[in-house]
């Protein structure tokens, strides 16, 4: 693979040195772009990613007792393990006795 990689880039260096006269000119930008490009993506990705799960978990991540605890009850609302009066009561409980910063 490499050496037909190799073939190639040489084949086109001599095209481009044939016709025109500029050797690997061209090839002199266009590497430093494909690995701006790459870099790029790379971050553009990653951010992407840490963005969707702070959305779906929050700024403190599964790491954090009161959402954990809230999304516990929650599904034990939706199951039908406990009424809407219960669960209203044990939400505020819960909000109420959080560590940290206030909900937005």
């Amino acid at each position: 693979m490499f050496s037909t990689l190799t073939s190639v880039s040489t084949a086109a260096a001599a095209h481009w040195a044939g016709g025109w006269g500029f050797g690997f000119f061209p090839f002199v930008f266009l590497i430093p772009i494909f690995w701006i490009l790459v870099i790029g993506l790379i971050v553009f990705f990653a951010t992407r990613r840490r963005r969707a799960y702070w959305r779906e978990h929050g700024p403190y991540g599964g790491w954090s007792a009161g959402s954990n605890a809230e999304s516990t009850l929650a599904e034990r609302f939706a199951q039908g393990d406990i009424d809407e009066v219960e669960y209203r009561k044990r939400l505020e409980v819960l909000r109420a006795n959080r560590q940290g910063p206030s909900p937005r």
